[in-house]
């Protein structure tokens, strides 16, 4: 289902950032803890940079012409309100952090917050819902992103 060139573990992390966003689309509490739980399995680092990649890919698509504050403000309050009713215990600052942190804007680097995983998946599939998005192709496109800057040699 993934190019077969990427490292197994970037096809590990798209697999399960993949099932984790279904989870999130149907609301499927069982299945989303689950995956969740197999993303927290995966190397932190690695997984983070391709939540937010795969974040900045969608909110391009979102908002061509830029984001604006009330841009933000209205992703992040769709996500809470879609969210919490099959989440309950969803922490709301999560997915503030998860969306600054994509965006680069770090407010907390003494105190990190709680795992912003969870939150991140929920930002992906309300963006990939809204901008009907396939979330595979953002996927794929945000990895081969991060593995062309990762080959680009610096002067």
């Amino acid at each position: 289902m993934w190019p077969s060139e990427w490292p197994s573990s970037a096809r590990a992390i798209a697999a399960t950032v993949a099932a984790s966003v279904e989870a999130a689309r149907t609301r499927d509490e069982c299945a989303f803890r689950e995956h969740i739980g197999d993303l927290a399995e995966l190397p932190t680092d690695q997984v983070t940079v391709v939540l937010s990649a795969v974040i900045r890919e969608l909110l391009e698509a979102a908002h061509p012409d830029g984001l604006a504050a009330d841009d933000i403000r209205s992703v992040l309050t769709d996500v809470i309100r879609q969210s919490i009713p099959w989440l309950p215990g969803l922490d709301p600052t999560t997915v503030a952090t998860a969306l600054t942190g994509a965006l680069g804007i770090d407010e907390h680097p003494d105190h990190p917050p709680a795992d912003p995983h969870p939150a991140a998946v929920l930002l992906i599939s309300h963006l990939a819902e809204a901008t009907r998005v396939p979330t595979r192709d953002s996927i794929i496109r945000a990895i081969g992103e991060i593995a062309r800057a990762e080959t680009v040699e610096m002067p």
